[in-house]
């Protein structure tokens, strides 16, 4: 079990790992826990969903299982996105799990943990962790259950919730591919578009699961997207990640548009009055809305704190997003004259549709609303494969004098300033910005840039990874 940790977003490692007893002794852990702290009571509904990962199935029955023998009722929830599962969880007061690895490569996977209000915090991580110690080698029943399901009325929640976002009708006017690939939202996303009057074009669906980063697209990725937004006289391409709680959306051209953007269009659209946002998102976002900004560090436990203190002091109209345009709400709002209540965790849906809204109603190209933002620009990008144990030397190495951190960046620009909230997050003389952060659960080392130009911008993250690379293979 040495690769399974916890991160940003739940347990993740190797899918050899946590299949098995890896997964009934989490799933232990995680209800002994909720009992333990009052979260939960024997008998109490759990709920398990999970992605289209091979492996997901069988994790997934191991955890029911677990969960019987350790008192409470699993309600098995399939396939289907992490928002929609959340947000049963939060109707009826239940716990829940979400089978997942997100945008990880298909040989791993993970679990996200909820509590009946929410996910869990970074307190609930280590008291599952020592949870998990206590049992240690003990004898462990690994052996998979089945459960009632409620795939059903999950779905049904969630399409009830998006279906009542924006005015009837309000989407007739485009036409939009749905990049399906393996992607639990991708059957909803045509629902709820085809609702609102849009021309539905299904792309790409597969029945093996393909990794989609929505923070730091593929090349291959765009390359498809570009192809078919002219084949098919597309005004967008919409999709998400693995477990549908991260948006993806292309302009007309099938230039895939920065996820703060998406969060950006989101928070002018439900009028928020506080943003929350990790320090990775765009550095325009304070100046391009009539609303306060708290920057936190990466990962949705954070936005999610930074949110409830702003709930905790009394403000109203509070939302979050992360950079890679998962959306937050921790307030009621009222859009289209109706109640659109809080679902503090990752959504895709509120994003995209926001987005489209946005260039529906304006009769504007998607390309011409986000560039009215006139945000800097921003690229974003990751060496996947990359040790652990790499990322944290050259991390040390930065952080260890001033003097490594600038001949480090020599080959690039002298350093102006630096922000140590979540990695190492750089402005250098000439107004552009670094930034070089570890994934919190994957052997991935992340680079962000933010420059005047495009081109600038894909130039420096270029020299920054190509830097990190070099630094790597000086210690080999």
């Amino acid at each position: 079990m040495s690769s399974l940790k916890f991160g940003t977003s739940g347990l993740r490692g190797l899918s050899v790992d946590l299949t098995g007893r890896a997964s009934a002794l989490y799933a232990t852990a995680f209800a002994n826990h909720l009992l333990k702290s009052g979260h939960a009571k024997p008998g109490d509904l759990i709920l398990v969903g999970r992605d289209f990962r091979e492996s997901s199935p069988a994790i997934s029955a191991t955890c029911i299982g677990a969960l019987k023998r350790a008192g409470l009722t699993p309600i098995d929830c399939g396939t289907l996105p992490t928002p929609a599962l959340a947000l049963y969880g939060l109707k009826h007061k239940a716990a829940s799990l979400m089978i997942t690895g997100s945008h990880i490569p298909a040989d791993r996977n993970g679990i996200k943990f909820y509590r009946p209000d929410g996910e869990i915090d970074k307190r609930d991580e280590v008291a599952i962790s020592e949870e998990a110690l206590a049992i240690g080698d003990s004898v462990l029943d690994e052996t998979p259950a089945e459960a009632e399901n409620h795939t059903a009325e999950t779905e049904a929640l969630f399409l009830e919730r998006n279906k009542g976002l924006l005015p009837s009708g309000s989407l007739a006017s485009l036409t939009i591919g749905v990049y399906q690939h393996s992607t639990v939202a991708r059957d909803l996303f045509g629902q709820v578009l085809g609702h609102y009057g849009a021309r539905v074009v299904p792309l790409a669906r597969s029945e093996s699961f393909i990794p989609v980063d929505t923070e730091a697209v593929s090349a291959e990725t765009i390359r498809l997207m570009k192809g078919w937004a002219p084949e098919h006289g597309l005004d967008a391409i919409v999709s998400a990640d693995g477990d549908g709680d991260r948006p993806l959306v292309a302009d007309e051209t099938g230039e895939p548009l920065r996820g703060d953007l998406l969060g950006l269009i989101a928070a002018n659209f439900l009028g928020a009055e506080v943003v929350v946002t990790p320090v990775t998102s765009n550095s325009g976002i304070e100046a391009a809305g009539s609303y306060a900004v708290t920057r936190t560090r990466v990962g949705s436990p954070y936005v999610i704190a930074g949110m409830d203190e702003a709930v905790a002091a009394g403000k109203t109209g509070v939302m979050g997003f992360e950079a890679n345009g998962g959306t937050l709400t921790a307030s009621r709002f009222t859009v289209s004259g109706k109640p659109f209540e809080p679902l503090p965790t990752r959504d895709s849906f509120l994003p995209v549709l926001a987005t489209l809204y946005a260039a529906a109603k304006a009769g504007r190209p998607l390309s011409a609303v986000a560039g009215s933002y006139h945000l800097p620009f921003a690229a974003a990008d990751r060496l996947e494969n990359f040790p652990v144990e790499t990322s944290a030397a050259l991390m040390a190495h930065l952080r260890a004098s001033d003097i490594n951190l600038a001949e480090f960046l020599k080959p690039v620009a002298a350093v102006a300033s630096k922000s140590d909230i979540d990695g190492l997050r750089v402005t250098l003389v000439d107004n552009r910005i670094i930034h070089f952060r570890p994934s919190g659960n994957a052997p991935e080392m992340r680079c962000y840039v933010e420059a005047a130009s495009e081109n600038e911008a894909k130039t420096l993250l270029e020299q920054g990874l190509g830097l990190i690379r070099t630094w790597a293979a000086t210690r080999v």
